[in-house]
C-alpha cells in the first residue's frame, strides 16, 4: 500500500552546481549532502538530486505553492524555463512546469483544496 509521496529525485550532471541553486530557490541548506546524493526537506516531503542524464520525461510530480505567479516568476527568474505555463485546471486548481537549469522538470500545483491533515 502506497502511503503518499516522500521523495522526488531529479539526475543531474553536476550536483554541486544544482545543489548551490536549489539551495537558492528553496532558501534552505540541504538536509543530507554527498557527492551522490543531496536531500532538502520541502514541506515534510524530500527533494533529491542524484548523479545522472536529466529530462523532462517521466514521472510529473507536483509540488504545492501557495502563490502559483510568484513561484513561477521566482523559477524564471533565476534561470528555468517555461514548458508548461500556468493553467487553470478547474476548481480552482492551477498547475504550471519549467525545466529547471539542469534539464528537469519541475511542476509546481496550487490546489486550495488540499489538506495537510490528510498527509501520512
Amino acid at each position: 500500500m502506497l502511503l503518499g509521496l516522500r521523495t522526488v529525485i531529479f539526475p543531474v550532471e553536476n550536483v554541486e552546481k544544482a545543489r548551490d541553486w536549489y539551495r537558492g530557490f528553496l532558501g534552505s541548506a540541504p538536509t543530507f549532502d554527498q557527492p551522490f546524493y543531496v536531500g532538502f526537506s520541502v514541506g515534510g516531503f524530500e527533494l533529491g538530486l542524484i548523479p545522472g542524464t536529466p529530462g523532462t520525461g517521466g514521472p510529473q510530480p507536483l509540488w504545492g505553492v501557495a502563490d502559483i505567479e510568484a513561484v513561477h516568476g521566482q523559477l524564471l527568474a533565476l534561470g528555468a524555463k517555461e514548458l508548461e505555463p500556468i493553467q487553470d485546471v478547474g476548481d480552482g486548481i492551477k498547475t504550471a512546469a519549467v525545466v529547471d537549469p539542469f534539464g528537469n522538470r519541475l511542476g509546481i500545483i496550487f490546489n486550495p483544496h488540499f489538506k495537510t491533515s490528510d498527509v501520512r
